[in-house]
């Protein structure tokens, strides 16, 4: 599968970077890679938006190989945010959560008074 990094890094020759810096190698692979407007960032961008139920599965098939490193990928039911857990593989606890638990009751809270703070009548 040939992706815009690939194809980027692949069209240089090996005796042009013998002959550059690692700074300029990084500036011509950045050079060669799509701009925001280009058809590739449109057409990525046009698939931005995804349902909660098209995230699930791969999702699962995340968990099983990360499971093995004490990784957890889950999807909150309330935001559909993907919620990141590093777990003590020995015991099960929970070490870290990205976002925190108290970020995602803010959240949930802020979305309940949306439209509440601003008063129409004057």
């Amino acid at each position: 599968m040939s992706s815009p990094l690939t194809d980027a890094t692949h069209t240089l020759s090996a005796s042009s970077l013998n002959d550059v810096t690692p700074r300029q190698r990084l500036e011509n692979v950045l050079d060669k890679l799509p701009t925001a407007g280009s058809q590739l960032a449109q057409a990525e961008s046009n698939n931005a938006v995804t349902s909660p139920a098209a995230l699930t599965e791969p999702l699962q098939r995340i968990n099983e190989v990360m499971s093995q490193r004490g990784l957890e990928f889950d999807l909150s039911e309330e935001s559909s945010r993907v919620i990141t857990r590093v777990v003590d593989r020995e015991s099960g606890e929970v070490i870290r959560q990205i976002p925190a638990e108290e970020i995602l009751r803010i959240a949930e809270r802020l979305n309940e008074l949306q439209g509440g703070l601003v008063d129409l009548t004057a």
